[in-house]
């Protein structure tokens, strides 16, 4: 267990080197100047140049590359062009909101998809099964924009129970009310994302189902019910870790979106913003947390599977 620990390891820190130079090149072949863009438009070339030496923008990219990536390693994730403050600061503060988001977002999700989804798979063939199959394949077609507006309608305009937009200025010293802002973008990427899910587990139901184990205890007197919550959902359970693990990306690139919907102060919001000011540091350091959080959650997902199925440490 701790060799192939340690293995996975490397491969993750593999993975981040790989993942910051990809950034670090990409960002770069943008089109756009942010040296001109500090200057301003009446600037002179000299007064451009001197902004793009104080910068180090006139460095050659390897040696960029190799002090941004040095100051990684060291903790420091840069400071931005135009406001000076640092990454690591500012992510801190967004994240306040973000990580509550993406929490209450998986927390939807699962409470929605895992038991509808092994009723969906129970009830094939009849009407509720069949109408549960049909709404979470719809769902899962609807565009998280378009969820969250209708959300907006329902919840915040005719109903009047959810703010439309906007998050409070105390933050979490009103919990509350942040609770409150949160809870309609959570719900529309919870529901989204619960949808697919919800397809997953179903299909995963079914086929232990026909499992010889599921059948062979029902064989035995269990009902087709009892034997697979005994015998069978263990096993759907360790699809749906693995799934959850995925999702988490197709979350966290909702919140960017949602964010931007909601008008709420996170990381997504964030990093469009820097997108459109050109600020490099700032967004490869944003774009290397939120690629490395991925990143980490495939980690855990693997060496929980190791952990908890049998199989695949025999299998080594």
């Amino acid at each position: 267990m701790i060799r192939y620990a340690l293995t996975r390891l490397a491969l993750l820190l593999l993975g981040l080197f790989v993942a910051s130079a990809l950034i670090f090149v990409t960002l770069r072949v943008l089109p756009g100047d942010v040296a001109q863009l500090i200057a301003g438009v009446n600037s002179t070339p000299a007064q451009v140049a001197a902004i793009r030496e104080r910068l180090g923008l006139d460095q050659p990219l390897p040696a960029q590359y190799a002090e941004w990536i040095g100051g990684v390693l060291r903790g420091d994730l840069g400071s931005s062009l135009l406001t000076g403050s640092t990454v690591a600061s500012e992510l801190a503060e967004k994240a306040e909101v973000t990580i509550p988001l993406g929490l209450m977002s998986l927390t939807i999700a699962i409470v929605l998809s895992v038991p509808l989804g092994v009723l969906s798979a129970l009830r094939r063939g009849r009407a509720d099964g069949t109408a549960l199959n049909v709404g979470a394949q719809a769902l899962a077609a609807v565009p998280v924009v378009w969820a969250g507006m209708m959300l907006v309608v329902v919840f915040a305009v005719w109903l009047g129970w959810l703010p439309a937009q906007g998050f409070p200025r105390a933050g979490w010293g009103d919990p509350g009310a942040a609770f409150r802002a949160l809870l309609l973008p959570a719900l529309t990427i919870g529901v989204v994302e619960g949808a697919m899910l919800l397809r997953f587990v179903r299909s995963a139901t079914l086929q232990a189902v026909g499992q010889d184990y599921v059948r062979t205890a029902a064989a035995k007197g269990l009902t087709r019910t009892a034997a697979l919550i005994r015998h069978g959902l263990p096993n759907v359970g360790l699809s749906v870790i693995t799934v959850l693990g995925l999702q988490v990306a197709g979350i966290i690139v909702g919140a960017v979106v949602i964010e931007q919907l909601f008008t709420l102060p996170g990381i997504g919001r964030m990093l469009v913003a820097d997108v459109g000011a050109r600020d490099l540091p700032k967004v490869q350091g944003e774009l290397l947390v939120l690629t490395g959080f991925v990143l980490i959650v495939g980690f855990v997902v693997d060496l929980v599977h190791r952990v908890i199925d049998p199989r695949q440490r025999e299998a080594s």
